[in-house]
């Protein structure tokens, strides 16, 4: 009986007509279907009607070679996603590094092995589907997440991050769009480790909006992805809630709020120039006066406190 189960798509961008016969063969003899581009220009062309699984793209090609139709992919939220694994004959460390940079997840030279190259093909169709399932997984849940390059442009977010973004800035497209310059500073230092500072957030307000936002870094989770929180809230205005319902210091309410938010006790140490020893010690007493025995415990009441107002 014939197999309804979808087969993966795919794309071969190559001038060679013999290494298009020899990769055709192959990836179709492992159950996978093959598209064909010969050119660049070609190859986006066809991208725009049917969205493979994979990219096998050939480096140095006549007109746009195989680094900018990286580059052009990787700009556009709706492929990012798609695993681009280059195909040539340079060696050098160079062209590697400039094949990973424009966004390539992998590198093989010429001659192909069909069995590693079809070996590789496999541990990046998982590799992003897995990514794909926590994604979407993440927009399930409600999480005010999302994604973007150290030049401040979102890759990716959640609908509620989109829907707080949309509110605030007019001009808003989840399909392309840039962060403020502020924020393009405080991504570089962040991604160039040059500033502890960043781990402490950044306001993204619109001058005519009363929505007050935060940005706030939860990892880097690529060369050039970082994932970020978007926080809704004057953060000022959370401590002074925290202090008075809870009945918490000012500085205790500091520790806990950044808590709250995810951060490590060395963020919180950081963002609020203390020792470790020193944010212990708050949390040991921020423990004992919310009756609770552990972090997440503490953060869950922070949490439904400030949703309560």
């Amino acid at each position: 009986m014939a197999s309804h189960e979808p087969r993966d798509i795919v794309l071969v961008v190559d001038d060679s007509p013999n290494t298009l016969r020899m990769l055709t063969d192959a990836i179709e003899g492992a159950g996978m279907t093959v598209l064909v581009a010969l050119d660049g220009e070609q190859a986006l062309s066809l991208i725009e009607r049917i969205t493979p699984d994979v990219i096998l793209m050939d480096a140095v090609m006549p007109g746009l070679d195989g680094f900018e139709i990286c580059r052009r992919l990787k700009r556009n939220p709706a492929l990012s996603h798609v695993p681009i694994i280059f195909m040539t004959g340079l060696s050098e460390t160079g062209d590697i590094i400039k094949g990973l940079d424009a966004g390539g997840v992998d590198y093989v030279t010429k001659p192909i092995a069909p069995d590693e190259l079809l070996a590789r093909i496999r541990v990046h169709l998982s590799n992003a589907r897995i990514s794909q399932s926590a994604r979407a997984a993440l927009d399930a849940s409600g999480r005010f997440l999302l994604a973007a390059n150290r030049a401040g442009r979102i890759l990716w977010s959640t609908p509620q991050a989109a829907k707080l973004l949309s509110a605030i800035f007019p001009d808003y497209n989840p399909e392309a769009y840039a962060l403020p310059a502020h924020v393009q500073e405080w991504l570089h230092q962040y991604a160039d480790r040059k500033s502890p500072s960043t781990s402490e957030g950044v306001p993204l307000n619109a001058p005519d909006s009363p929505i007050k936002l935060e940005l706030s870094v939860i990892s880097q989770i690529g060369s050039d992805e970082i994932l970020l929180r978007l926080i809704e809230g004057d953060p000022n205005n959370d401590q002074l809630v925290l202090r008075q319902k809870l009945q918490l210091t000012q500085r205790e309410a500091e520790v806990l709020l950044w808590i709250a938010r995810g951060k490590s006790n060395r963020d919180v140490a950081d963002i609020l120039t203390l020792s470790p020893r020193t944010v212990n010690k708050h949390l040991e007493q921020i423990f004992n006066k919310l009756g609770v025995e552990n972090r997440t415990s503490a953060a869950a009441l922070a949490t439904r406190t400030l949703g309560a107002r």
